[in-house]
């Protein structure tokens, strides 16, 4: 498949038409854009936008979307903008209305199939499924570590979510202790599973963790009958992945609206 036919795929099946992420979250419907909409620790945002969203109409969306999530309560939301949304200058648009631009990604695409190779893994580590409360808690350990982060809002949504079958966790533990982790989300009739927060304590980076934990949810992704994986990679990710097979297909960049500064 072309990547421009990968990307008109990747937009209509994970974007337009949407799966709500976990128990409690609803997915929202309109002409011009499709959000989620959750509790205040869930992930709330704006998904998809029309490929014929126009100047005009683009302002009249935004302030709709505002005036929702501000409405309901919460004090941030995401707008998901890509690279290729229209119209051009939508970003201009979201940082006048309020949003502020975090860190570009790129959207990267691969088959599933063949990524699934063994997993090796550093001598002296294990890898663990997560599967109860405990091993949430050594993921949050290591997603803090690794990024720097507070992991309270990741720890809500995994354990809202031990029960999922369409959602996946893992750690690797060295001695014991957690130095990196990872998450898969399966989208079932989409053919896509997508793969997030893949990192690693810095102490422990440039060992193959980040390649062990891609293949290991490969594996899964291809049992379970997943063509492609999807991944939004940072700078540091992307090298790694070009090198797997991974395909860049557009930049998604998140415009965040928060209503205290």
């Amino acid at each position: 498949m072309e990547s421009d036919e990968m990307l008109a795929l990747f937009d209509h099946e994970m974007r337009e038409h949407a799966r709500p992420e976990g128990p409690g979250v609803r997915v929202e419907r309109g002409p011009d854009v499709v959000r989620q909409v959750g509790a205040a620790d869930d992930w709330n945002g704006v998904v998809w936008t029309a490929p014929d969203l126009d100047a005009v109409r683009a302002e009249a969306v935004i302030a709709e979307q505002v005036e929702h999530y501000t409405a309901l309560g919460h004090d941030e939301f995401e707008w998901k903008l890509y690279s290729h949304d229209r119209p051009a200058d939508l970003g201009g648009r979201l940082l006048a209305a309020g949003f502020a631009a975090e860190p570009p990604e790129t959207l990267f695409v691969a088959p599933a199939a063949g990524l699934a190779t063994p997993v090796e893994l550093p001598a002296g580590t294990e890898l663990r499924a997560v599967s109860d409360a405990a091993g949430v808690e050594l993921m949050v350990r290591a997603h803090e570590l690794a990024f720097g982060t507070d992991g309270s809002r990741l720890r809500h949504q995994a354990l809202a979510r031990l029960t999922d079958d369409t959602f996946l966790a893992v750690v690797v533990l060295a001695d014991g202790e957690p130095v990196s982790a990872a998450r898969m989300e399966l989208h079932p009739g989409t053919g896509f599973a997508s793969l997030w927060g893949g990192g690693t304590a810095p102490e422990w980076q440039r060992r193959g963790l980040y390649r062990a934990l891609i293949a290991h949810r490969a594996r899964i992704a291809a049992e379970r009958g997943c063509l492609f994986l999807q991944v939004d990679a940072t700078d540091r990710s992307a090298p790694i992945l070009r090198r797997l097979g991974f395909t860049a297909l557009s930049t998604t960049t998140p415009y965040v609206y928060r209503t205290a500064p």
